[in-house]
């Protein structure tokens, strides 16, 4: 076990934490887009805020935890949208906190609602290696903590919707760094358009009754860097009773499947929970990941179906 929270401190020191390489998804993605593409802030119409809390592979040492705090709000008519996310990751040895803001724009056409967004945020690094139990203790590195490293990053993304349909495509970091453990720094890679991370977010809403509501959707995601999971995505399809009882599930090529379960006790509040399902070979190790969500929308006048209102 304790191999396996150094394996895992050292990628996420190297690749995951603040390389533009890699781009963490949990699920809070279907009910909080502005985590992944900044044109979707103020798309609610109203001030929403939401607080998410995830734990990766619940019974694995040192295994990633995830918490979030997020507000965005349309502005001037809803011609403008502004958001702000707050995020503490922790995997290992190595925490990441993020401060994001997201601006949008948008362009209210004969049919439909085109955004362009634009997100700007500062991530600050952290690696306790002295906490890490090594075959070689006695080397420099391992006996003290490593210095707080502070990096900027930048993210864009476009969002159209129409009616009950909604399609996004956004790119989440637009910079890309890599760790020198000679000079013990981050340094900014010059490889920035051969690193990024492409994603695509479609789905749409289908009235099948009085009482019931099925929303499918797509996320496509592509990564510039030639890998095995070079190329991913999830299929997810949810089922709303009487507008106050979401059923859902989701799958992820060849990675995970996962359950949703979210209960409306008010038109503006919503919670929901997600149980992830390991299908591979980790899932051998760790019961599942955990998801809880906490969403209040400050609307209380219902004007259309939108279709982000999920």
């Amino acid at each position: 076990m304790k191999k396996v929270i150094a394996t895992i401190s050292f990628v996420i020191l190297t690749v995951h934490m603040v390389n533009g390489q890699t781009t963490p998804i949990t699920n809070q993605y279907v009910l909080n887009p502005i985590s992944i593409n900044p044109a979707s802030a103020g798309g609610w119409g109203a001030l929403n805020l939401s607080t998410f809390y995830g734990k990766q592979w619940a019974g694995v040492e040192g295994a990633p935890t995830t918490i979030t705090f997020s507000a965005d709000a349309p502005l001037l008519d809803k011609k403008l949208g502004l958001g702000l996310m707050v995020t503490s990751d922790k995997i290992g040895v190595t925490r990441e906190n993020q401060i994001a803001s997201s601006y949008a724009y948008r362009i209210h056409m004969e049919q439909g609602v085109l955004s362009f967004g634009l997100g700007a945020s500062i991530i600050l690094t952290n690696t306790a290696f002295s906490n890490l139990i090594v075959i070689d203790p006695g080397d420099e590195i391992y006996l003290t903590d490593s210095r707080t490293f502070v990096v900027p990053n930048f993210s864009f993304g476009m969002h159209y919707s129409v009616n009950n349909y909604f399609v996004g495509i956004s790119i989440p970091r637009l910079l890309s760094y890599s760790f020198d453990f000679t000079e013990n720094k981050y340094g900014f890679d010059n490889k920035i358009i051969s690193n990024y991370n492409y994603l695509l977010n479609t789905g749409y809403m289908i009235d099948a009754g009085e009482k019931v509501k099925i929303y499918p959707s797509v996320l496509l995601r592509y990564s510039s860097i030639p890998s095995s999971s070079r190329f991913q995505y999830d299929l997810n399809a949810h089922f709303c009773l009487f507008d106050r009882l979401w059923l859902g599930g989701s799958y992820r090529n060849n990675r995970s499947a996962a359950a949703l379960l979210q209960v409306q006790p008010s038109d503006q509040l919503k919670i929901a929970y997600t149980y992830n399902f390991e299908l591979s070979q980790l899932g051998r190790y760790s019961n599942g990941s955990h998801e809880i969500m906490l969403r209040y929308l400050f609307k209380y006048n219902v004007e259309a179906i939108n279709p982000l209102n999920f």
